[in-house]
């Protein structure tokens, strides 16, 4: 029922510049300067991903130039240290490098970000060769989509699957990503599904209800698609989770 998800190739850059084991520090920044990037694959051989260089790796080196660290701090910040001392990229890089697939989901994508807490993941074929790289900037392209293309996924792959004609007859409508559904709807007991299935359409924001019973029983009202707000009468009215 549901369309298909975007997947990391539709939001990646591929155009993507790189280094070697051997490029020294100064190529790095150099390179870095020059594209306009602050993080580059490291690769080895015919183009396996083997580590990745950023900023935060390459900063120790300033740091801690004209200091001499305590013992605390030597034995909290190791990798800093020995970064900081580094000469080439196998010194400097993060490895083995966190990577993801061309054809992962976003949603895939981003969690993995989360959880390494990372800003960026190479993605690599089955081989670990190089295709491109993706940054947080690029999994939020998703939410540029046009307000009217939401509506009418949310019509076509929710509202028509839930809440077909001539039983139900509900409207969607669409203002900066934020999901409005309204109308009379056949069976109530269904509100909580179209929250979660509208809410899973790639771009939305948020998800507004104003659905009541078809026949308009004030003893039936639209159950509150999200807990922890209030539902009054035969109107439901509740904004999604932010």
């Amino acid at each position: 029922m549901h369309g298909t998800p975007h997947i990391v190739s539709d939001v990646m850059t591929h155009m993507v510049t790189a280094v070697g084991r051997e490029d020294t520090f100064k190529e790095i920044v150099r390179i870095m300067q020059d594209w306009k990037v602050s993080a580059l694959p490291v690769l080895e051989g015919d183009g396996r991903v083997v580590g990745l260089v950023s900023e935060a790796d390459l900063l120790p080196k300033e740091e801690f130039r004209d200091s001499d660290p305590n013992r605390y701090t030597q034995l909290r910040r190791l990798s800093d240290l020995a970064k900081a001392g580094g000469v080439r990229a196998e010194d400097l890089m993060t490895a083995p490098a966190l990577t993801t697939r061309p054809g992962a989901t976003l949603a895939e994508a981003a969690r993995t970000m989360a959880r390494a807490r990372v800003k960026r993941l190479p993605v690599v074929n089955e081989l670990g060769m190089l295709e491109g790289i993706v940054s947080r900037s690029d999994l939020l392209k998703v939410f540029l989509r046009d307000d009217e293309d939401l509506a009418e996924e949310v019509r076509r792959e929710v509202v028509s699957y839930l809440f077909p004609l001539p039983e139900s007859s509900v409207r969607v409508q669409v203002h900066d990503g934020v999901v409005k559904l309204a109308g009379r709807v056949r069976d109530t007991s269904l509100v909580p599904v179209a929250a979660r299935l509208a809410r899973a359409v790639e771009g939305v924001v948020d998800v507004d209800f104003e659905l009541e019973d078809r026949e308009g029983s004030e003893n039936s009202p639209a159950p509150n698609p999200n807990p922890g707000t209030t539902t009054t009468g035969v109107r439901d009215s509740a904004s999604g989770a932010r």
